[in-house]
């Protein structure tokens, strides 16, 4: 832990410490304010975790509240604050981005310490849900990080403009196609970053996955050799990303995480892929071909993947960029997924979400339930991989429109699946659903192509009720048990009730 988070902890445990003993002799600020002869003022400053008081203050409220001073400062807590010291031990509660969201950790401090049992009873609560489900830490990073992403609809201005002037000054096509050999000049030349294309070669075996590693000592970035060059256009973008962002200080080395440190690292990672992406693909050229593709009256796949050609970007980089929806064409109500299918095992993973202006429907689920296999991303790539038994298949791109049995949300679906994650055996598609109201109608034109297929659908099969769906691979457990419950409730009010 570093020396200014130790003294925000010290700040703090001592702050609560103060108020306990201050309350316990039923006093108010006033009153230990006469006692001591420090200012009341100083006295909240010090209770509310901002102020450490110097040792002759220290004295005084040592004297005043009849407290040893070496039990006065020492970190240890009353009993009731238990949760919270352990909460502070595991670095959670400073490790997460509160200032993003306007809030002040000492403002959280401030509410645990008014009601310490209630709230801390809640805090034992979490900690416990977290242990028994192998929460991390980094589990609620990521999850800052998309309510992040969410609160300012996955679009961010300021780095919208660095890449422009990036653009400028390099003077990149703004209409798609940056090579690589454009990027690994750049990074050599302005930066100092040399590329070596096989670096990886030699630990494959035991790096599965692993697109690219950068080593900040000798300044070179390692790239896996397997990687096409649509991969290795991105894995070069987002290390200019860092550099022009000037993220060097809190960054992951490797493509993949393999242990998150600090929210900053996961945010900083973010910030190095948008700007990739944004450098990749030209945010004013890329708004045009999505306002013809929305033109379109009937759907056709040949626009998108055209546009993947365009700017030589995987469907990745290409759904990162319909972050533009929500800013050029007011589509607020949007969800991106991504999926990975182990094909060898028939599993299929939501690895990646987002959801903005809501909570959509379609989520992730971590109970290891079967996703309903009628959503567009799952057939997408069941299709793919029967293809890639007769031929090569790379991209497969869809549509469909679906329909929640739960809730009657209907949303339009696009989808491109994928051959080629770096996990041997495993595809990927892609999915961006846009919740079919009255200003997505207006707005994409084909929404009410006849050829788009209509399907209903649930989110998990232990969840749904639709009846005799032929692509059901689990029985409705869990719905199958909240029936019972309600069935037992019934039994027991009558039986509990008052006679008629």
């Amino acid at each position: 832990m570093s020396t200014d988070k130790t003294r925000q902890h010290q700040r703090i445990i001592f702050g609560l410490k103060l108020r306990h003993w201050r309350q316990e002799k039923s006093w108010n600020f006033e009153e230990l304010s006469r006692q001591s002869g420090i200012s009341i003022s100083y006295l909240n400053e010090i209770e509310k975790g901002k102020k450490y008081p110097q040792a002759a203050n220290l004295s005084k409220l040592a004297d005043a509240l009849g407290v040893p001073k070496e039990e006065l400062v020492s970190t240890a807590l009353p009993r009731m604050y238990a949760p919270l010291v352990e909460l502070l031990q595991s670095n959670f509660l400073s490790e997460l981005p509160l200032d993003l969201f306007g809030i002040e950790l000492q403002q959280v401090i401030e509410i645990i310490a008014r009601a310490p049992d209630r709230v801390n009873a809640f805090i034992s609560a979490l900690l416990e849900i977290a242990r028994n489900y192998s929460l991390r830490e980094e589990h609620f990073f990521f999850a800052a990080l998309r309510a992040y992403q969410e609160l300012r609809n996955n679009y961010f201005e300021e780095i919208e403009a660095s890449a422009e002037q990036f653009i400028q000054e390099h003077q990149l096509p703004s209409s798609g196609g940056v090579t690589v050999q454009q990027l690994s000049s750049i990074l050599d030349k302005t930066f100092g970053c040399s590329v070596q294309e096989n670096g990886l070669d030699a630990h494959a075996a035991n790096l599965p996955g692993i697109r690219s590693v950068y080593n900040p000592f000798t300044q070179r970035i390692l790239l896996n050799g397997q990687l096409n060059e649509r991969q290795k256009a991105f894995q070069l973008a987002k290390e200019l990303g860092f550099n022009v962002l000037n993220l060097q200080h809190q960054r992951p080395l490797a493509s993949n995480f393999v242990h998150v440190r600090s929210f900053e690292e996961a945010l900083n990672n973010y910030k190095a892929a948008y700007f990739a992406v944004a450098i990749l693909v030209n945010r004013h050229a890329f708004v045009d071909d999505v306002a013809g593709l929305f033109r379109q009256n009937t759907w056709s796949s040949a626009p998108l993947l055209q546009m993947m050609e365009k700017y030589n970007a995987s469907p990745e980089v290409l759904f990162q960029r319909f972050n533009v929806m929500t800013a050029e064409f007011g589509l607020e109500k949007v969800f991106f997924q991504r999926f990975i299918h182990d094909v060898a095992n028939d599993r299929f993973e939501m690895d990646k979400e987002l959801h903005l202006n809501r909570k959509h429907q379609p989520h992730a689920s971590g109970l290891g339930e079967h996703y309903c296999r009628r959503w567009l991303s799952l057939s997408l790539l069941r299709q793919l991989h029967q293809e890639q038994a007769n031929h090569e298949t790379p991209y497969l791109a869809g549509v469909q429109r679906a329909r929640f049995v739960d809730s009657s949300d209907e949303y339009l679906c696009i989808a491109v699946a994928k051959h080629g994650h770096p996990t041997p055996g495993h595809n990927v598609c892609v999915t961006i659903g846009v919740l079919l109201d009255e200003h997505a109608r207006r707005t994409i034109q084909f929404w009410n192509d006849p050829a788009i297929p209509h399907m209903e659908v649930n989110v998990t099969c232990q969840r749904c009720a639709i009846a005799d769906c032929k692509e059901r691979v689990a029985p409705p457990r869990v719905l199958e048990k909240r029936e019972e419950r309600k069935r037992v409730q019934g039994i027991l009010e009558k039986l509990t009730g008052k006679p008629e």
